[in-house]
């Protein structure tokens, strides 16, 4: 593995340092990105429970607010419940963003290192072949060394490259998509808390 990553040359450097952060990134999301942390199945029913029995105060509240991200969606929504269902959609709407936002940290990386590592790869493969054409210009085509060493920076850099780019993009994608299902999970759960509060829908809460 050293003598690959010494012919790849410096550029294998900044390529691994893209791994590395693949890795991180990747593992961080998945422990945070957990769906019964985000969005617990019966938080609502909880909340609606509290509701019922007249039990929603300041530190039912902070409660909620601390239990989950989907608590703090509903935590805000509860908070300006009195002010009418237009105010309380706007709150809702508005912590839901500082959520997203959250939930989105460091995904945003994932897609730039797997649009900048084939590049570093191909910029790696320029390199080499400058260092080949070098070579052929100084000492002929009958070096066969001089050759290979231009040649196999061309070819390293390259495969490495590639070897961050798909599997930062797979695990860009699938983070995007988690994302997405989670909100709609908290989005149809902070309706159906405006409905039950300022409609004639009923929340389980069983």
């Amino acid at each position: 593995m050293e003598n690959i990553i010494i012919a790849g040359g410096w550029l294998m450097w900044p390529i691994i340092l893209c791994s590395i952060a693949v890795v991180a990134i990747s593992v961080e999301r998945l422990w945070t990105l957990n769906a019964n942390k985000i969005a617990p199945k019966h938080q609502l029913a909880q909340v609606w429970t509290w509701v019922q029995n007249n039990q929603v105060d300041a530190a039912r509240l902070r409660e909620l607010r601390k239990s989950s991200e989907l608590g703090k969606i509903l935590a805000s929504g509860l908070s300006n419940a009195q002010a009418g269902r237009e105010v309380m959609k706007d709150s809702i709407q508005e912590a839901a963003s500082q959520v997203i936002h959250a939930m989105e940290r460091y995904v945003g990386a994932l897609g730039t290192i797997a649009s900048v590592s084939p590049l570093l790869g191909l910029l790696g493969t320029v390199i080499g072949m400058i260092k080949v054409f070098v070579a052929i210009e100084l000492e002929g085509t009958g070096n066969a060394g001089a050759l290979a060493g231009g040649i196999s920076e061309a070819l390293i850099t390259t495969a490495a490259g590639l070897c961050v780019a798909i599997p930062a993009m797979i695990m860009h994608r699938f983070f995007i998509r988690k994302i997405d299902t989670l909100v709609v999970v908290m989005e149809q759960e902070s309706v159906k808390l405006v409905d039950a509060l300022h409609g004639d829908r009923t929340v389980e809460t069983k």
